[in-house]
Formats: structure tokens, sequence, C-alpha cells
């Protein structure tokens, strides 16, 4: 049986994303995640941090969170063009912003609010295709071991061949240890229930949604949860090449 990850063995050439769903669906991969932005204005060497605050498909628009340093406020009021990068897990995603921008407030913080763009560029970087959950196709998880009682409960974000991103409701991270290798790691997949041992990669807690974001990594997988996470993984990504092809 051939391998559906053999073409995606090694980095990728970047990808212009047009389908709108899909575009949509990566923006919201990085409001989840709380991967941070990084903003750079035409003609301006200087750098500024932001984040998604809002990606609402509906209206077609996006908000980012205030600047840091917030002197990048006054290029955005002068309307001056900007592009935006972002990274998560390996892979690069970046946009330009032409039109001037709204300020305006979200959840009564200042907040930027733009069009969606319509053109995204995809740069996997990574080794392993990394697929994100769409937002109708929510998967539960539950994380222990004998280091973690009672489990955790959580969702999943994305998922590859080698691991996953997870989130967990409030601050966990007093209860988790990165490099430590879990027994229990259950995931309720759409194409059945699997169950593995996991190593955490990471934690870290985002005070401002009240969430805790973790990678994992699969470790000693039998070779029938190998094979449902990768027809999982190929699921999706055939899903996302249909989206994109549209």
């Amino acid at each position: 049986m051939s391998n559906p990850f053999h073409e995606d063995e090694g980095p990728q050439p970047p990808k212009v994303l047009s389908a709108p769903l899909e575009i949509f669906a990566n923006l919201r991969l990085l409001q989840q995640s709380h991967d941070p932005l990084i903003v750079m204005f035409k003609d301006r060497n200087q750098r500024f941090q932001s984040y998604l605050v809002e990606v609402n498909r509906e209206r077609g628009v996006i908000a980012l969170d205030e600047m840091v340093p917030n002197d990048g406020e006054r290029f955005m009021q002068n309307g001056e063009p900007f592009r935006v990068e972002a990274f998560h897990e390996g892979v690069r995603i970046a946009w330009e912003c032409e039109d001037p921008v709204q300020i305006g407030e979200l959840d009564g913080a200042r907040c930027y609010w733009s069009h969606m763009p319509e053109r995204v560029t995809y740069h996997q970087r990574r080794n392993a295709f990394r697929a994100p959950i769409g937002q109708g196709q929510q998967v539960n998880i539950e994380l222990s071991g004998s280091r973690l009682s009672p489990a955790l409960k959580g969702q999943m974000l994305d998922i590859s061949a080698t691991g996953c991103r997870l989130r967990f409701s409030g601050d966990v991270t007093g209860r988790l240890q990165p490099g430590q290798v879990y027994e229990r790691f259950t995931a309720l997949l759409p194409i059945g229930s699997m169950t593995t041992a996991a190593e955490l990669r990471h934690a870290h807690y985002v005070e401002k949604v009240d969430m805790t974001f973790a990678g994992l990594r699969f470790h000693r997988m039998s070779g029938l949860e190998q094979r449902q996470v990768e027809r999982f993984v190929y699921q999706l990504q055939r899903e996302a090449r249909r989206v994109e092809q549209e």
C-alpha cells in the first residue's frame, strides 16, 4: 500500500491560497493557537508584534490585537500598507494588507479591523504534513498517566503523522511537564477512537483567552494506531486540497 505522506516528506515550496474557506481555516488556526504575528510596514524596518483576535467569515473581516510597541498604531492611522507573517508548527502563513484598517474595539479592548485577505502565502517547512481540525470537526481528547491523574480533557487543534496540538480550558501548566511521556492519550477521531502514549513537547498558558495550548509527540504507536492517524490526516489533507481546487 502506498504511503499517502510520501509526497510530503521534506519541506514543500510555498503555495498561494485563494479559496476563502481555506484562508479562513488557516487564519482561524492562528487565532485559536494564539500564535504571534509579525507586522511590517512598507518601507519601514521596524517590526511589530500582534495577534489575531477575531476571524469573522460571514462579515469577511479579521481583527488584529494592539501592536507592540504601540507606536505602530500611528502607521495604521496613516493608512500605510503592511505585511503580516506568522509561524504555526513550522508552517509560515503570510499576507498583505493594502487597504486602510479601521481602529475599533473588541470585547472592550482596542483592535484593528481589516478585510479578510484574498490571498495567503502558505509555506510548509516541516517534514510531516500538519492538518488543522475544521471548526465543524471538533475532536475531544483526554490525557492521563501515572503522573497525571485525574485526566485532563481538551480539544485537538491540528494533527500530523507524528503529533498534534491541543488546547485546555484554564491554566493547567502546573499539571504538565514538558518532556514527560504520558501513558494514555485518547482522541475521539471521526473515524474512531484512538489511544496511545504521548510525549509533551511544550505547554503555555494564554491569560487573555484563559486557555493552555500544548504540543504532543506520539510515543511508540502501534501499527494500528499509526494507520488510523495517517488515515485521518490524509482525509483532512484531501479535504483541504479539494477546497483549494474549488
